[in-house]
């Protein structure tokens, strides 16, 4: 972890980049794959699922026994906790549903905006060193709430050739309608054109790594829609003296164990903090199982030492976060003037583990800098907003020559026509 102190701003691009190669080079692998999955369909994915997961696929389809099997094999503990984050995230995204809005913007003329579920949907849930069963609640729940009709589940299955039973639990308590063992830019490609055993979806959920984030990206030239563009995982944490040096320490830690091309940043005022917070890494990184992927993406990460709150608010608002910390002592100034991040996490007893498992925010953000335009996922996220309206005789005969007049002066005359018949009718 490299510190870099009071940097000028003409630094800050190179200091702010992501470790991540860019679409270019990445886009060529993921095209090749998409050609050979719309050609030739599910001999495809088990070509790419041996070569990628090492193991041969003769059903994608997770059966029904398979399910109920996993069921069996989770903790009660597990479950409880499965079932209480679930509750929360349920609750949260519940509370995200808003009513028609209707107008009569003159009389005669009255217009009305409803939301409609996306009917077919497609969940990617990494598989790989950890198998994230956190990301079906976040991505499962909201699409059940919003009244999805197909909720199409790809995950990577292990050397064995199966799925871990804690996604498969969860799937089956989430409302998930079909799980399939597919992973990858085979798996998005799969959701893209369908084939014999992956329904084609109309848009597509969750994360995965730069491959996969490239592939949703790829997908978007087909006519399928994605959430966000959604890569390795990253969390920037601004400090000051009065945060908890070891709770900081832990907050970088738990992104960087994620993968190898995780990023952890941490931006502060003070200096002493910043030592505080290397000796803690040093200590805690020793007892972590994952030690060895968290070193790497600690490798990719900084310590940034500022001179003051606005240029820390600055530098973040670049960086445009995935994850955001906030442990100062003035947190309101630090809130209020944050306008890119996907979540913010406020104070010292709000660690973003909490986020990403259970206090009912959804985990599912924009990452690689996508938070200066892109909103996490969300209810709305499920659906489409469509408008309607309806206009009596007296709303014609009100609006009418205005139609006219604008349509003749776009020069689209059968524009005007279909006003002015109307109008002519009522004349007589």
């Amino acid at each position: 972890m490299k510190t870099y102190k009071n940097p000028d701003k003409s630094e800050w691009p190179k200091l702010l980049l992501r470790p991540t190669q860019t679409f270019e080079v990445v886009e060529p692998v993921v095209a090749e794959i998409f050609e050979k999955v719309q050609d030739e369909g599910d001999k495809t994915l088990r070509t790419y699922t041996q070569k990628f997961d090492g193991v041969d696929i003769l059903n994608f389809k997770v059966s029904e026994q398979e399910i109920f099997e996993a069921i069996d094999l989770v903790s009660e503990d597990l479950k409880q906790a499965i079932s209480m984050a679930k509750s929360n995230v349920e609750k949260f995204h519940s509370a995200q549903k808003t009513a028609i809005i209707e107008l009569e913007t003159m009389p005669g003329v009255s217009c009305w905006q409803e939301k409609r579920p996306i009917q077919k949907v497609g969940l990617y849930i990494p598989g790989g060193t950890a198998p994230l069963f956190s990301t079906i609640l976040m991505l499962a729940v909201p699409a059940k709430i919003a009244g999805c009709e197909e909720i199409v589940l790809c995950t990577p299955p292990n050397g064995e050739g199966e799925i871990h039973p804690a996604i498969l639990y969860t799937a089956q308590l989430c409302g998930v309608t079909q799980i399939l063992k597919v992973g990858g830019i085979q798996a998005i490609a799969g959701m893209t054109f369908g084939t014999e055993s992956i329904p084609k979806v109309y848009k597509i959920f969750g994360p995965g790594n730069q491959y996969v984030t490239v592939a949703k990206q790829l997908a978007t030239k087909y006519g399928v829609a994605i959430d966000m563009p959604a890569g390795p995982s990253e969390l920037l944490v601004a400090a000051d003296d009065t945060a908890n040096a070891a709770f900081v320490a832990s907050d970088l830690l738990s992104q960087a164990e994620h993968g190898m091309d995780s990023q952890v940043v941490l931006v502060s005022t003070s200096e002493r903090l910043l030592e505080a917070v290397t000796k803690e890494i040093g200590l805690q990184l020793e007892e972590l199982p994952r030690k060895e992927i968290a070193k790497k993406a600690i490798k990719n990460s900084r310590f940034i030492l500022v001179e003051n709150n606005q240029v820390a608010v600055d530098i973040i608002n670049e960086y445009g976060p995935e994850h955001y910390i906030v442990c100062v002592a003035d947190e309101d100034f630090y809130v209020q003037n944050t306008i890119n991040a996907g979540s913010v996490f406020i104070g010292n007893y709000t660690p973003e583990s909490a986020g990403d498992y259970a206090s009912g925010t959804n985990h599912t953000l924009p990452t690689n800098g996508y938070a200066k335009q892109y909103s996490g996922v969300n209810l709305d996220s499920f659906m489409k907003s469509m408008t309607f309206q309806k206009i009596s005789k007296e709303g014609i005969l009100g609006i009418g020559k205005a139609v006219e007049l604008m349509a003749e002066a776009e020069g689209l005359q059968a524009h005007k026509n279909a006003v002015t018949l109307r109008l002519n009718s009522l004349k007589n």
